[in-house]
């Protein structure tokens, strides 16, 4: 056989690539983005080249620098009353593409501020929605992870994420209610649950329990598994409909809430407080307790005590959670602002986002404080130092704030103001505060946007983060913190995931029992934020 007949014969043996389909543009302010599918012959990982072009005629110009990884581009244009023209084509491993998808075209258009929020939404939307598991529906870990590692936690994010994309008619309330369907089904029947706890991280296509933090992190995590069960508990009220697809939600969802035993957690029947890991292997080994500082894990407990089933005492909110009043409450006053809990500055601003996401702050009073003020508070002092800019970083001011948790220039960092500061800014920080500072965040969210937009938006929005001192942006997407924009966005335009949360009768019957309910507390209805405490 001469060298002819072989690349013959390859050429035959290859298959023929897809066809980018439903190809769609869509004009927002300063951008255009893209969405297509692959239907048909693809590669394992498929990556495409995307082109642009001022005119249907062309001529196109590959606009992407590298094989582009994902069915959705974002072209931010900077600029708008702009149309311009695209395709797309799938590439083959050998880097030869195969047939270009029809041209379409969008327009730029400015937008009012209630435009942009639900454009942000959007496009934050499609990190759960288009990069979701194909096969199980769940969240994905990042985009630099392998694709099969999937988040119980950040899953729980993505569920309240999908129904304000349901609200919003990104999709259609059948299209989500079958996605949700999917994930429901697959955490129900496909994943391993320790004592009714699912693992921190998944394999999306098998379920199995993949170790998150060493070989002994291979049970139960019973934090990210408050963080699920937070989303799971609010679609299934929001899926409130008489057919076979939403009672189905429902039913799972009230399965598997009344399957996680909580009071496993406390090691103990006389145990107070909640331990973080349990393994089959290594049982207690990590010897993690969870309390004694304000931090993201109230929603842990506020769980265990509601559960219908498996409740852990109420005391133990006193006796575990908050465990040592002198290290739980804070009392002192940052830049004018009293902050009742937690370390001074108030630590990262992701202990004010993850329990909150369905649970309603304003709903909880204890002892020391109301929770959407104490959340208010350390918002508002997160602001502040930002805006004194008191280490001198480029950037920092008052329309650019926010620390939290996420990747920088050193690695990953729980960015917090003065302790664990280097110049990082994560725009989710401030953009999540909005129920609480909601000035303050759109200042911040706008000032991303126009400002900052062609260095760090990305395909699924904000990029992670960014340094302006060290000109450094990341170049990944987390789900936990693309997971808390939809939602806390929302809770501030209709308060939707607080609403439907605290609709389920379980969760007002635990805080009263544990006394931490506030009296004369009712859900928000319309925009969250009218009816706050002062």
């Amino acid at each position: 056989m001469n060298k002819l007949t072989l690349i013959a014969v390859a050429a035959l043996a290859a298959p023929v690539l897809a066809q980018p389909a439903s190809f769609k543009a869509e004009g927002h302010d300063s951008r255009i983005d893209l969405t297509w599918d692959v239907d048909g012959p693809s590669t394992p990982e498929p990556a495409f080249n995307v082109y642009r072009a001022e005119s249907a005629e062309g001529p196109f110009k590959r606009i992407n620098t590298a094989p582009h990884p994902f069915t959705v581009y974002s072209d931010f244009l900077g600029a708008n009353d702009k149309t311009c023209y695209y395709r797309v084509a799938l590439i083959g491993v050998d880097g030869a593409e195969g047939t270009p998808s029809p041209v379409v075209s969008a327009k730029t258009r400015a937008m009012s501020d209630d435009e942009l929020l639900t454009s942000i939404q959007k496009a934050t939307f499609r990190y759960f929605w288009d990069f979701g598991h194909p096969v199980s529906g769940l969240s994905r870990e990042g985009v630099k992870h392998p694709r099969d590692t999937v988040t119980s936690g950040g899953t729980g994010f993505g569920l309240m994420t999908i129904i304000v994309g349901a609200e919003r008619g990104f999709v259609s309330r059948e299209a989500a209610a079958e996605r949700i369907l999917k994930m429901v089904r697959f955490l129900d029947e496909k994943t391993p649950r320790y004592h009714g706890v699912w693992s921190h991280w998944i394999n999306g296509v098998t379920g199995e329990t993949i170790p998150f933090a060493g070989k002994e992190d291979n049970g139960g995590d019973i934090v990210e598994s408050a963080f699920l069960v937070e989303g799971l508990l609010t679609v299934a009220q929001y899926f409130d409909r008489d057919n076979s697809t939403e009672r189905e939600i429902r039913e799972r969802v009230a399965k598997m809430w009344r399957e996680v035993e909580w009071d496993w957690q406390l090691r103990t029947p006389e145990g107070r407080q909640l331990y973080w890991h349990w393994s089959p292997q290594y049982e207690w080994h990590r010897n993690f307790p969870i309390g004694g500082h304000f931090n993201e894990c109230m929603i842990a407990y506020i769980l265990g005590i509601c559960s219908p089933t498996h409740a852990i005492p109420a005391e133990c909110y006193y006796e575990g959670w908050v465990k040592d009043p002198t290290t739980y409450a804070n009392g002192k006053e940052f830049y004018g602002v009293k902050q009742p809990l937690g370390y001074d500055y108030g630590g990262p601003l992701f202990f004010t986002h993850y329990s909150y996401l369905g649970l309603d702050p304003r709903a909880v009073t204890d002892r020391f404080c109301n929770y959407f003020e104490n959340n208010r508070a350390i918002s508002q002092i997160h602001y502040a130092y930002c805006k004194e800019n008191p280490k001198e970083f480029k950037g920092y001011g008052d329309s650019c704030w926010g620390l939290t948790a996420s990747f920088s220039v050193n690695g990953y960092v729980a960015h917090q103001p003065m302790s664990r500061d280097n110049g990082t800014i994560t725009p989710t920080a401030a953009i999540s505060a909005m129920p609480y500072t909601p000035e303050e965040s759109m200042k911040a969210l706008k000032h991303f946007y126009h400002d900052l937009g062609p260095k760090i938006w990305g395909p699924f929005g904000f990029h992670d983060a960014f340094n302006e001192g060290h000109d450094w942006v990341s170049d990944t997407y987390l789900a936990i913190d693309q997971g808390t924009i939809c939602p806390m966005i929302e809770n501030y335009r209709s308060g939707l995931c607080w609403r439907m949360f605290m609709k389920n009768g379980d969760i007002g019957s635990g805080l009263r029992k544990a006394a931490l309910l506030t009296p004369n507390y009712s859900p928000p209805s319309g925009k969250a934020v009218e009816n706050t405490p002062n």
